[in-house]
């Protein structure tokens, strides 16, 4: 069904594909809950077997904890922008200065958290600072395989059902 509206063509869409779209985005946002829940946790066990892994070559605890310290801040960050992602996906906003801005402030949130945390276990805890870089890098690049690994299959799962 579609309406003229000046020289534009406006389409309307039936009940029923109003609820087919409203559907398919639960069915998305269910889905994309479920991704970042399972990245996180495969940030987690990758941050142990990382730790654990420094303790078999160096032996000292102070190694793993270190290892362990920066799996954690980059967990942290997994976790953080994970729940930033639902949020903002339960109030979508209307404009997108707003979302723009949302956007930003989200990212600047959690470079803020990763510097403070970072520097809170080299400064005050007096971990080593190899060693935590190499946790937290190992906990980030988990972060972005999973992530472009579980979209990609998401992607498609979704393209063989259409």
């Amino acid at each position: 069904m579609s309406n003229y509206v000046g020289d534009t063509q406006q389409q309307c869409l039936t009940a029923p594909e109003n609820a087919a779209i409203i559907a398919a985005l639960l069915n998305v946002e269910a889905k994309e809950k479920k991704i970042a829940r399972q990245v996180v946790v495969l940030q987690i066990v990758v941050t142990l077997i990382g730790a654990s892994i420094a303790y078999n070559f160096k032996g000292t605890p102070q190694i793993a904890i270190a290892v362990l310290s920066g799996g954690g801040i980059s967990i942290v960050n997994g976790a953080l922008l994970a729940w930033r992602m639902v949020r903002s996906a339960l109030h979508p906003a209307l404009e997108a200065h707003y979302q723009l801005r949302l956007m930003y402030f989200y990212a600047a949130e959690r470079f803020l958290v990763v510097a403070a945390l970072l520097y809170l276990c080299i400064a005050l805890l007096t971990l080593s600072p190899p060693a935590l870089l190499a946790g937290f890098v190992i906990g980030q690049s988990v972060l972005l395989v999973a992530r472009l690994l579980l979209n990609k299959i998401k992607t498609e799962i979704v393209t063989k059902n259409v």
